[in-house]
């Protein structure tokens, strides 16, 4: 068989998402793991107290834990995924001399 200098290659689709960041259920990059660990604290501040106070203060902590990191973590993923400090006014930076 002759060279002819024209391969075929194999076609295949191509992933158009690759430059977005992971998105699971609503929460995006950083903010999945935020969950998971709102979730884990609630749980874990669920089984303290259940052992300690019993199962109505345990229930209490778990729902109050849950409300308060869903609430976070909404408040900051509207600030968008790469929320910066946004300094206001005008600022004059000295450089002193040395003779």
């Amino acid at each position: 068989m002759a060279n002819t200098g024209e391969e075929s290659y194999p076609s295949y689709p191509m992933f158009k998402g690759l430059q977005r960041p992971l998105e699971l259920m609503g929460l995006q990059g950083r903010y999945i793991y935020w969950a998971a660990a709102a979730a884990g604290g609630a749980i874990v501040g669920f089984i303290v107290m259940y052992i300690v106070l019993g199962f109505v203060a345990g229930l209490v902590t778990l729902v109050a834990a849950v409300a308060v990191g869903a609430a976070l973590i909404m408040l900051k993923q509207r600030k968008g995924l790469h929320s910066k400090n946004n300094d206001k006014g005008v600022f004059v930076y000295c450089r002193s001399r040395s003779i």
